[in-house]
């Protein structure tokens, strides 16, 4: 997992050099665009592509070890219901 993770950081940042097409000033200023609250759409399209494209291969490397990937949805558990009224 903290494989995974490292990769996807890097690729990242990769894109982000790769965004900024070698200009200090403009790989500052989208470093500097980035905080907690940052949402996915707001990243530079070379950033999403490749956040993308790294969420895929931890997906298959997680499968590929045995993990159960499945939407949150279906993963959380269920409350119990409550214990129906008997009709006389």
């Amino acid at each position: 997992m903290q494989q995974a993770v490292n990769a996807a950081v890097v690729d990242a940042i990769v894109a982000l050099k790769e965004a900024s097409k070698g200009l200090p000033n403009a790989l500052l200023r989208d470093l500097n665009a980035i905080h907690p609250n940052t949402a996915f759409n707001d990243l530079p399209q070379p950033v999403q592509a490749t956040v993308a494209a790294s969420v895929r291969s931890a997906f298959t490397m997680l499968q590929k070890e045995g993990y159960a990937i499945a939407e949150a949805q279906s993963a959380r558990p269920r409350a119990p219901q409550p214990p129906r009224a008997r009709g006389k």
